[in-house]
């Protein structure tokens, strides 16, 4: 987990981020992850849509796609289809998923392809400078909402919960060998996995010292593959935990595709003797 991560996966490609931001340490803990895994580079690719967090994929020795506002999941699904062998992994801000993206969320979830999704919340519209996003505190003062934000924020881990994503974990960059390890099970897990990360934007919305004190490790006496204590888990009001949440063993987009292409050559090998 130590090693040169810069020589072994990433390139020494400058993001140009703000000072303190979180995205560093998310960048950190997807290489590590990758590292825990043991993955060669050429067998993953990684999709970004817009945003601070677009920049992914250029810091990586990897397969990459920056791709439309929006639009990561759908991309990221059409890869895996093509190749299910390759490890797709899409990066995507609060807004991007759960605003002009969010109507990609449900329909990836019910079809459980094997691909996994970052999503870095910020709480906030990072690169256009600060405004509201769905997941903006109600209240919070923006330099378009000097009153504060008049809108209710949504749960994402609740929301992907109710979507019903096969994995589940929720991370915290000021943590990055936990992060490191929640998005290496992502990516082991056979299906969608959701990884929500907790990410401070230091310039428009810096939760740098609220979430230390804040978030606490989810621990072995919570069952993931329950899903009342899962929805439980999300509910507390004390803390916010953090770690794998759910998850659940179903067929994936790509076995059931396959199961079906089976079906129909077995079928015309059947019609066949009939000729």
């Amino acid at each position: 987990m130590q090693s040169n991560l810069v020589g072994e996966y990433r390139n020494d490609y400058n993001p140009n981020w703000c000072p303190g931001c979180g995205d560093y340490g998310v960048l950190r803990s997807v290489g590590m992850a990758f590292q825990e895994l043991g993955l060669r580079n050429e067998q993953i690719v990684m999709v970004s849509g817009i945003g601070c967090n677009g920049r992914f994929p250029h810091n990586f020795k990897t397969y990459g796609i920056h791709t439309l506002h929006g639009r990561v999941l759908p991309i990221a699904q059409g890869i895996h289809i093509a190749n299910p062998e390759l490890c797709v992994v899409g990066i995507a801000g609060d807004g991007d998923a759960f605003a002009i993206g969010g109507g990609h969320v449900p329909h990836t979830a019910r079809r459980n392809p094997d691909i996994t999704y970052i999503v870095l919340d910020n709480g906030i519209y990072g690169q256009t400078k600060g405004q509201p996003s769905p997941t903006t505190p109600l209240g919070y003062k923006t330099k378009v909402t000097p009153e504060g934000n008049q809108e209710d924020p949504i749960d994402i881990t609740r929301l992907a919960l109710a979507y019903g994503v096969s994995f589940l974990a929720r991370g915290f960059p000021g943590k990055p060998n936990h992060l490191a390890h929640l998005i290496a099970e992502g990516i082991r897990h056979r299906g969608f996995a959701l990884i929500h990360v907790l990410n401070p934007c230091p310039t428009f919305h810096d939760t740098w010292k609220e979430y230390p004190a804040k978030t606490v490790e989810i621990g072995p006496e919570h069952d993931p593959n329950d899903y009342d204590a899962a929805l439980g888990l999300i509910g507390r009001q004390d803390k916010i935990p953090i770690g794998i949440i759910y998850k659940q063993t179903r067929p994936t987009l790509a076995e059931r595709v396959r199961v079906t292409s089976l079906q129909k050559l077995e079928l015309k090998q059947v019609l066949s003797t009939f000729r």
